[in-house]
């Protein structure tokens, strides 16, 4: 077993952290890749007891010790946003939501009274609502007094934004936002706390999956690394982690993230692929490789699937959309919007490195 490493950028001299096993590590300010010596060729660590506790994480803010067994309970806060009669009105994002919901229940047993689902079809004065506080306060919800063993699930459809960062911690100079549907009176819902309120307080032995369907949505959770892959399926991870040194991972928890699009990129709503009804292109293509995989499924493998949907539909090819007719039919009729193409890339973020193909897959 190998610690995680720190390795100078070979173009801009930024200290990054290599992987365990990694033989390459992408600069999220230069966009240089740094290719290192073969791992397995360093000097082996000293082998440490059975019962010894497996060391510290390399900046302290993990707890050591063994993960506990997975055993707990399951939560999820899920938001769908229309924004109808607004100009900024969507068409799938309230069908999204439904969706997210029975998959949730039908594949992997959540309890419905374990789900908290906040959509314009709720009473506009009361708590599910999608209004800047109760979303503030349903992710406030699912992070609270979590367990190890318990399973979270955050899954946001609606628009995303970015507003100017000021203290140097973003690579592109900005925040990414998602935005509430009184965003335009009361302000959107900034990176920096959703990172504090769903991130930083996962103790060791929860894990947590957000599901991200909006524009420039591609760091939205802030996680200190991003899968940059290539249409072969190779990867490599980028280090986001803020050049000030503040630590946006979580307190040992696992946290893992899917979203819709790059941070320069936006994110559509679309029929063209359920054939049915509009439907956000990432939730879509997220069930829509759930569905097909099988239980050897990993997270490259989910997500190279997300990908070749969104390509093949982008190019006018068939997006499968008889695999997921089970989810998408049980809706009533939703409007319909096609578009003349889709110039997205879903993303993948998460707390640690690891190895996307080796790692298995589920909620």
């Amino acid at each position: 077993m190998y610690s995680n490493i720190l390795v100078n950028c070979s173009n801009c001299h930024t200290p990054l952290q290599l992987p365990p096993g990694a033989a390459s590590i992408r600069c999220a300010l230069c966009q240089a890749i740094t290719l290192v010596a073969d791992p397995r060729a360093l000097p082996p660590q000293p082998a440490s007891s059975p019962h010894a506790p497996p060391p510290p994480s390399p900046y302290n803010h993990a707890p050591p010790g063994p993960l506990p067994n997975v055993h707990g309970r399951k939560k999820a806060v899920i938001v769908g946003i229309s924004y109808k009669f607004s100009r900024h009105e969507l068409k799938g994002c309230i069908n999204d939501a439904k969706c997210m919901r029975y998959l949730l229940i039908n594949k992997y047993n959540f309890p419905d009274s374990s789900i908290i689902m906040l959509t314009e079809e709720e009473d506009p004065h009361g708590p599910k609502f999608p209004n800047k506080h109760n979303i503030r306060m349903a992710m406030f919800w699912l992070a609270q007094g979590c367990q190890p063993g318990d399973s979270l699930v955050f899954h946001y459809s609606g628009h995303g934004s970015q507003q100017r960062n000021y203290n140097g911690e973003e690579a592109d100079g900005f925040d990414e936002t998602i935005c509430p549907l009184d965003f335009e009176t009361q302000g959107m819902i900034v990176d920096d706390e959703i990172n504090a309120t769903l991130v930083r307080p996962l103790p060791h032995g929860v894990r947590l999956h957000a599901l991200i369907d909006a524009c420039h949505s591609g760091t939205v959770m802030d996680l200190p690394f991003l899968c940059r892959m290539t249409s072969r399926g190779q990867y490599v991870w980028e280090d986001h982690r803020p050049r000030s040194g503040v630590w946006k991972g979580s307190n040992g928890g696992e946290v893992i993230c899917f979203s819709g699009c790059d941070d320069h990129q936006t994110s559509a709503d679309t029929s063209a692929l359920s054939k049915i009804t509009s439907t956000g292109a990432m939730t879509f293509c997220f069930i829509q490789a759930v569905e097909r995989s099988g239980p050897g499924a990993t997270y490259g493998t989910i997500l190279t699937s997300m990908r070749s949907a969104i390509k093949n539909a982008g190019s006018g090819g068939s997006g499968g959309g008889d695999v997921v007719t089970s989810l998408v039919s049980m809706l009533l009729t939703g409007g319909s919007l096609t578009t003349g193409g889709l110039r997205q890339e879903p993303q993948l973020t998460a707390c640690e490195a690891f190895d996307v193909y080796r790692k298995p897959f589920s909620l």
